[in-house]
């Protein structure tokens, strides 16, 4: 997958979580995995593009998602509640922001962008936690730009 060395080596540029090869064991264990919710207690299923920047100095950072044609907007889910954040839950338990912004065309939603700030290398690391299990989770595996 990914390692903490190779997450420093990058820090200071422009990184993205893609999709990994089929070949890539699988966690099996649903305590380790992580899901994104934007109602809370329904699981998006739709894997979305992550690109990360970070301050030189590891002071700082910011996870960008997108999010095409999420789950969310299924009329099936939409009795489910309103969008109230996104919620990057695991074993560790949740973080979350309110930056979503939902995209439409001809009067129909078709995506979602968020981001998450991180303001110190702490929210970093517990961060990168996350995305290694949802990673593992959905066949994403760290990419340096």
């Amino acid at each position: 997958m990914f390692t903490t060395s190779l997450i420093v080596a990058t820090a200071s540029l422009s990184s993205a979580f893609a999709p990994i090869p089929a070949t890539t064991t699988q966690t099996s264990s649903m305590q380790l995995q992580g899901s994104i919710q934007f109602v809370r207690g329904l699981e998006e299923k739709n894997v979305p593009d992550v690109k990360l920047t970070r301050a030189k100095d590891g002071s700082s950072g910011i996870a960008s998602f997108y999010f095409d044609n999420p789950n969310v907007f299924d009329a099936s889910t939409s009795a489910s509640g309103e969008v109230t954040g996104m919620f990057m839950v695991d074993e560790e338990g949740e973080i979350s922001t309110t930056d979503v912004n939902a995209r439409f065309a001809n009067g129909k939603p078709q995506s979602i962008e968020s981001k998450y700030v991180m303001n110190s290398p702490e929210e970093w690391d517990r961060f990168m936690r996350f995305m290694e299990r949802y990673g593992e989770k959905n066949g994403l595996g760290f990419k340096a730009a």
